[in-house]
C-alpha cells in the first residue's frame, strides 16, 4: 500500500475512533448499479480484511471510496439510435423529426444501459488524527473532491480544507530554479515544466534533462514560470510537485523493506512505512512553501 499521488487536506479536532468511523461508513456501502444507473458510489474495504471499511494501525486509518461504473460509449448509443431511426422511417414512410430522434436516442440509451458491463474502482484516503492530515491517493482533483464530498455525507460534523501555503508552489519552484537554494531536505531533479504567465497555452517541458542556468534565465526572462518540478526528499522519496501543491509520481527510493510472512503482514508493514514517511515529508514540504497560510 503506497500512494502514488497526494491530494493534501487538513482537518481539525478529529474525535472519531476507527470503530465509530466504521459504523458511519457502513451506512453508505458500495451497492451494485441499478439497471437505470450509470454509476454508483459507496465505501469499500481498503485493506486485506474484506469485512472492514476502516483499516487502522495504531492511530492511523485508511478508507476507500468505491465506484461501480457502466461502460457505455456514446458511439454505441448513437449507432443503435441510428438503426432505430431507420426502422421507424421504413415503417412510417418518412424520416423521424427532431423530437422523435431525441426520444429514440433516450430509449436506445436506457436499453443499452441495462445490459452494459460494469467496472469497479477504489479511491483511497489516509487519515492521520494526530497531525491533522487527510491525504487522498489521486492525480485527479475532481475524484479527490468526490471522495471528500462522500465523507462529508457520512460525517457531516467533520471540516476538511485543502492545504494552503504562504508561498505558491509556482513561486517557490521558480525561485529554486532561478538561483535560490531549495530547503536542505530537498534536491531538484531533472523534470520540469515552464509556462508563460501571459499565455497559459505556451509551455516548455523537460524530461530527464537537467537545465543549465542560461536556459533557466532565458525562460524566466521571457515571462515563464515553473508549474511542475521533479524533486527528491532526503534521498528517500522522489516526486513531481505541481502548481496546485499536488504531489504526483511519488516513488520510494532505496528503503529496505522487511520480508513478511503473509499478505496481511505485508500490507500492515507497507502502510506503516508509508505513513511514517509521509508524516515527515508533508511538514517539510509545507515549510518549503513558507508554512501554512493563515485562514
Amino acid at each position: 500500500m503506497w500512494f502514488k499521488n497526494l491530494q493534501i487536506y487538513r482537518f481539525t479536532d478529529w474525535q472519531v475512533t476507527p470503530a465509530e468511523l466504521e459504523e458511519l461508513l457502513s451506512k453508505r456501502p458500495l451497492q451494485a448499479c441499478l439497471s437505470t444507473e450509470m454509476q454508483s458510489q459507496g465505501w469499500v474495504p481498503p485493506g486485506i480484511e474484506k469485512d472492514q471499511l476502516v483499516y487502522a494501525r495504531g492511530q492511523q486509518m485508511l478508507i476507500a471510496l468505491g465506484t461501480e461504473k457502466r461502460l457505455l460509449p456514446a458511439s454505441v448509443v448513437n449507432q443503435l439510435a441510428q438503426t432505430r431511426a431507420q426502422e421507424m422511417e421504413a415503417r412510417q414512410g418518412f424520416a423521424p423529426g427532431r423530437k422523435q430522434k431525441k426520444e429514440i436516442k433516450e430509449a436506445a440509451y436506457y436499453e443499452l444501459l441495462a445490459r452494459a458491463f460494469t467496472v469497479r474502482q477504489a479511491n483511497y484516503a489516509w487519515i492521520d488524527p494526530v497531525d491533522g492530515w487527510f491525504v487522498i491517493d489521486s492525480a485527479n482533483i475532481a475524484k479527490a473532491d468526490g471522495l471528500t464530498e462522500a465523507l462529508l455525507k457520512s460525517m457531516p460534523s467533520i471540516a476538511l480544507r485543502r492545504i494552503r501555503t504562504t508561498l505558491s508552489p509556482t513561486s517557490a519552484m521558480t525561485r529554486w530554479l532561478s538561483g535560490d537554494e531549495p530547503p536542505a531536505a530537498f534536491s531538484v531533479d531533472s523534470d520540469s515544466v515552464f509556462r508563460s504567465r501571459d499565455d497559459k497555452k505556451v509551455s516548455v517541458s523537460y524530461t530527464r534533462h537537467p537545465l543549465d542556468p542560461q536556459e533557466i534565465a532565458k525562460h524566466v526572462g521571457t515571462g515563464k514560470e515553473v508549474t511542475k518540478l521533479a524533486m527528491v526528499w532526503e534521498d528517500r522519496i522522489s516526486f513531481v510537485l505541481d502548481e496546485n501543491l499536488q504531489v504526483k509520481r511519488l516513488t520510494l527510493l532505496d528503503i529496505n523493506e522487511e520480508p513478511a510472512e503473509s499478505a496481511e503482514e505485508q500490507f500492515a508493514s507497507n502502510f506503516f512505512l508509508m505513513t511514517e514517511e509521509l508524516k515527515q515529508l508533508l511538514p517539510d514540504l509545507i515549510d518549503a512553501m513558507g508554512g501554512e497560510a493563515a485562514e
